[in-house]
């Protein structure tokens, strides 16, 4: 009996795996779904061939899975009792079974004992490894946090270092710039005062030239032949002292 039951358990499972009806069913509303749409209608496209083959599958194999569904139900029963008899039979080797362990009250005792010691042991155990592993957590957060702040420490110090050097250089290039912009004052300053002293001696000398002695006329008024006069004329100037006067602000 029990093999027949398997059997036809078996030929009911072969058989729903050939057929799914709900799979069938989702597969015609896929079609319908994927069909085209017409615009402002509602409607759609469905291809008739499609969805009638679709239904000839589900048609065809719809008594088969109602033979099925007929015989599954059909076969409950059995298949209750023999449940049944199964649990009887479970509950009955658990009393003979717990029986025995009954008899065997020392032996469960130990069993405990042991038990309750190896749970003792394991709970040190991992006490014993948690301390050590916080212990590490902590030893390792306090080393990383030295290293930190050594990091810190050695970048401010490396920043205030890079910025003196820096204010070094700076001023170093504003004392060699302010050394030459004096030069160059210097430079100017001396050229003004060359250009300003060589206009005056030009004055001088033209002033000379055209004024005439008080005793230039003789007593009866006719002039006097004038005498020669040599007028110094001033040096030439080399062409690198002969500056362009710069304008004045």
């Amino acid at each position: 009996m029990n093999n027949e039951l398997y059997d036809d358990t078996a030929a009911s499972g072969a058989a729903s795996e050939r057929f799914n009806l709900p799979q069938e069913l989702d597969r015609v509303e896929e079609i319908l779904l994927d069909s085209p749409r017409l615009p402002l209608t509602g409607r759609t496209l469905v291809s008739e061939d499609e969805v009638l083959d679709q239904l000839d599958i589900v048609r065809v194999n719809l008594p088969s899975a109602f033979q099925e569904a007929t015989q599954i139900v059909q076969q409950r029963d059995a298949i209750l009792t023999e449940a049944e008899q199964y649990a009887q039979e479970i509950v009955t080797r658990a009393e003979k079974q717990a029986a025995t362990i009954l008899n065997e009250l020392t032996i469960i005792r130990q069993a405990e004992q042991q038990a309750q010691q190896i749970r003792l042991q394991t709970e040190q155990e991992c006490e014993s490894l948690r301390s050590r592993t916080v212990a590490e957590i902590e030893q390792f957060q306090n080393q990383s946090r030295q290293e930190w702040e050594e990091a810190q420490r050695k970048a401010l110090s490396d920043r205030q270092a890079i910025k003196e050097d820096a204010d070094t250089y700076a001023d170093q290039i504003l004392e060699g710039m302010e050394r030459q912009f004096i030069e160059m004052l210097h430079v100017l300053r001396n050229g003004r005062q060359q250009i300003q002293t060589g206009q005056a001696v030009d004055v001088d000398a033209g002033s000379r030239s055209v004024a005439r002695p008080n005793g230039s006329e003789s007593p009866s008024g006719a002039p006097r032949p004038a005498r020669s006069r040599e007028v110094a004329s001033p040096a030439p100037r080399s062409p690198k002292s002969q500056r362009p006067p710069r304008p004045r602000p």
